[in-house]
C-alpha cells in the first residue's frame, strides 16, 4: 500500500488529444488550436481501441457524435460566443434521457426507448458547447446487478456500480468527463475503482429532470473527470435551479471552479471519520488512512461519528427500498421474471416498509445533519475511504457502505485517487464536505491531492 499523491494511475492512456483534460481542451478549442472534431475523432479512435476490453459504451454513434463537433466547428468560425464546454466530449450514463439516443437503462424491459428530450443536464451541457458522445453502461436501472463494463486497470475487476461505463470510460481515456448518478455509491465508489475523480454534489444542486428515478431524496448528479478542475467545471455547467425538480433550491451559480481553484485562506484542517462500517475496510486500505495520517500530521484529527449514524445505513435502506419499490413498480408488475434476483428483493422488501418506518427514516436525515454542523464547525472536511479497498471480481460491484451516510445525508463528497493498493490498483480517499458548501469542498480536496504530492 502506497499514499501516491493523486497522481489517478492516468499514466495508461498514454498521450495525445484524448488524454487531455476537459479544462485544457475547452482553452484549446476556443483558441482554435484544435477542433472540435479533431477531439471527437481522437476519443472515438481511443474507443476503438479500449472498447473491446472494457465495453464501457451503451449506445455510440460516431456519425451522431461528429455531426455535433462540425456544428461547434462552423458555429466558432462564424465569431459567436463560446460556451465553457465548447468542443469537449462529454459521455452521459445510460438513465439519464438524451434526445436521439437510446436510453434503455441497463434493463430489458427499456429495449428501444429512445426519448423525444433531452435531461436539464444534458440541455445545460448543449447549452455549454459540449459533444454528448454517448451512453455509457450503467447497471441494472442504476441499483446492483452488473452491467457488461471491466475496469480499465484490470479486466477481470469490476469499475463499480452503477455509473460503471462512466468511470470506465474516463479512466481508460476514452473521454475526458462523463455523468454519473448515486443514490447510494455510485459515483464515488466506482471512482475509487477506476482511479479517476468522482464528485457527488449536495443534493439540491443539480436538476433531476429526466433522469430515471429510483428515490428522490437520495438521487443526485455527479460528475467523473481525471483532475479536480475538470470535474469541477462539468459540475458547474450542469448546476442550477430547475423549477421542475421540486428538490432543487433557489442559488445563484455556484462557482465551483473558481472556488475550487482558489488558495484556502487558511491551511485546511481535517477530520479522519473511520464510520461504523470500518470492519469492511481492506488491510490495504487502513494501512493507506495510517499512512495519510501520519504525513498529514497535526492538519488531521481523528474524530467519532455519535452513536445515532450507527443507524444510518439501515434508514438509507428503509427509504430507499421503499422508493424504488414506488418508481418501479411498473417493472416489477409487468416482467419480474426479467429482473435480477437482486432487484426483485429490493423491491419486495421496499413492498413491506411500513408508512411510519419511512417518514421517521426521512426525518433523521436533517437530525444527522445537525451533528455533521459540529464537526464541520471544527473542520474543514471529512475524509474516510471512498470503498473498502481495490476493485474486487467481476461477480459484484462492490460494496458501497462507506458511501451509504454521506449520500444519507445529503452532503457533497468527491473521489480524489490517492492510493494504490497491493496489486497495483487504485483506491480513493473520499472527502466529505458541509451540506450547501460543495465549492469549499473541492478546494479542500485539491488542497489535498497538492499536499500529499509534496511528500509522494
Amino acid at each position: 500500500m502506497a499514499v501516491s499523491g493523486a497522481r489517478a494511475m492516468n499514466e495508461m492512456p498514454g498521450t495525445g488529444l484524448a488524454d487531455l483534460g476537459i479544462v485544457e481542451l475547452a482553452g484549446l478549442v476556443a483558441a482554435g488550436t484544435v477542433k472540435a472534431e479533431e477531439v471527437t475523432q481522437a476519443c472515438l479512435a481511443r474507443i476503438a481501441d479500449r472498447e473491446p476490453e472494457v465495453c464501457a459504451w451503451a449506445h455510440l454513434d460516431a456519425d451522431y457524435a461528429l455531426a455535433q463537433a462540425r456544428a461547434l466547428d462552423a458555429h466558432r468560425a462564424s465569431g459567436r460566443p463560446l460556451g465553457p464546454l465548447h468542443g469537449v466530449p462529454i459521455g452521459i450514463k445510460d438513465i439519464i434521457d438524451v434526445r436521439g439516443l437510446p436510453c434503455e437503462r441497463g434493463t430489458v424491459l427499456d429495449q428501444g426507448r429512445r426519448p423525444g428530450d433531452d435531461a436539464a443536464v444534458v440541455a445545460r451541457l448543449r447549452a455549454a458547447g459540449a459533444v454528448i458522445l454517448g451512453k455509457t453502461v450503467t447497471t441494472e436501472l442504476a441499483v446492483y446487478a452488473p452491467g457488461k463494463t471491466r475496469n480499465p486497470h484490470d479486466p477481470a475487476r469490476t469499475p463499480g456500480g452503477s455509473s460503471s461505463g462512466s468511470a470506465a470510460a474516463v479512466a481508460a481515456g476514452m473521454v475526458p468527463g462523463a455523468l454519473g448518478t448515486q443514490t447510494n455509491g455510485s459515483v464515488i465508489r466506482p471512482a475509487s475503482f477506476c482511479g479517476v475523480y468522482g464528485f457527488k454534489p449536495s443534493h439540491d444542486l443539480v436538476s433531476r429532470r429526466g433522469v430515471l428515478t429510483e428515490s428522490p431524496i437520495f438521487d443526485s448528479i455527479g460528475t467523473m473527470a481525471r483532475s479536480i478542475e475538470d470535474a469541477s467545471l462539468l459540475a458547474d455547467v450542469i448546476a442550477g435551479y430547475d423549477p421542475a425538480d421540486p428538490w432543487m433550491r433557489t442559488s445563484g451559480p455556484p462557482k465551483l471552479l473558481e472556488t475550487a481553484t482558489a488558495e484556502p485562506p487558511v491551511r485546511p484542517t481535517l477530520a479522519f471519520v473511520r464510520t461504523p462500517v470500518w470492519d469492511r475496510a481492506d488491510d490495504d486500505t487502513r494501512a493507506g488512512f495510517a499512512e495519510l495520517c501520519d504525513v498529514l500530521g497535526d492538519a488531521i484529527d481523528e474524530v467519532a461519528l455519535p452513536e445515532p449514524f450507527d443507524r444510518a445505513i439501515d434508514l438509507h435502506r428503509t427509504v430507499m427500498n421503499a422508493d424504488i419499490a414506488r418508481h418501479f413498480a411498473r417493472y416489477y408488475d409487468d416482467g419480474r421474471d426479467r429482473l435480477s434476483a437482486r432487484l426483485r428483493e429490493i423491491i419486495e422488501d421496499g413492498r413491506r416498509v411500513l408508512a411510519v418506518d419511512y417518514i421517521l427514516a426521512r426525518e433523521w436525515v436533517d437530525i444527522l445533519n445537525g451533528a455533521l454542523e459540529q464537526i464541520f464547525d471544527r473542520y474543514d472536511a471529512i475524509v474516510t475511504p471512498a470503498a473498502p479497498g481495490e476493485a474486487p471480481g467481476l461477480e459484484a460491484t462492490g460494496d458501497p457502505a462507506f458511501c451509504t451516510i454521506w449520500t444519507y445525508c445529503q452532503v457533497p463528497a468527491v473521489t480524489v485517487p490517492l492510493m494504490v493498493g497491493d496489486d497495483g490498483l487504485p483506491i480513493g480517499v473520499q472527502v466529505v464536505g458541509r451540506r450547501g458548501q460543495d465549492g469549499r469542498l473541492l478546494r479542500t480536496a485539491r488542497w489535498l491531492a497538492g499536499e500529499l504530492a509534496t511528500h509522494a
